[in-house]
This record gives C-alpha cells, structure tokens and sequence, in this order.
C-alpha cells in the first residue's frame, strides 16, 4: 500500500506525523520509534506504513521541539533503545493539533454533506 498512497494524501500524512507521534507517546506514557511505526500500522490496518527515514527525523524534531524527552536504556541483550516521554509542552502543542484536526474535519464533513 506504501506506494500506493497519491500525493496528496503522502503530504496530509507528512503534515500530521507528529501529531500521530505526539498521541501515541501521550497514550502509551513512553514508547520507541519502531513500536510507533508498527502501531500506527496496526491501528490504520496497515493504510498508514511509516519508514524509519521518516519517523526518527520526526521524533528528532520533536524532541528538539521540547514536546517530548528521550532516554536511552540498555535491553537485556545490551543493546540499547531510546524511549521517548512526552513533556508538558508537547501535551498543550498535541492538545491544539487535535483541536485543529478536529475543527477540519468538521468543516470537511459538512461540505461533503449532501444538501
């Protein structure tokens, strides 16, 4: 599906990747970067399907952003993970996307509404 997604609706995803970003570290309290990818795969049933070239550069930006704080941890096997958290700037930024995204939403279903 990755390739078959048109333009415009690649650049409504670009748009609002960090809003998706920001909801799930928000809902999940901390997460890493592959388990965002897999789970906004899994709850769009697989119409969404990030790459790690798009996300990391996002949780970057995020982070420099102030909207959410990552820790490195070692796994058990040694290697090491970063986690992120989201900070309470990123709560009021993920607080006025969604209202934004709503309002649209909104506005977008009442003129495709039939008169």
């Amino acid at each position: 599906m990755k390739n078959s997604i048109p333009k415009y609706e690649s650049d409504l995803l670009r748009d609002n990747a960090d809003c998706l970003l920001l909801f799930l570290i928000n809902e999940n309290w901390e997460a890493y970067g592959y388990q965002l990818i897999k789970e906004i795969e899994n709850r769009s049933k697989g119409y969404f399907q990030f790459r790690e070239g798009t996300v990391y550069p996002d949780l970057h930006q995020l982070e420099s952003d102030g909207f959410i704080q990552g820790k490195w941890r070692e796994l058990p096997n040694g290697q090491e993970r970063r986690y992120y958290t989201i900070t309470e700037k990123g709560k009021q930024a993920l607080d006025k996307k969604m209202a934004a995204w709503r309002g649209f939403t909104t506005a977008v279903d009442l003129v495709f509404k039939p008169t």
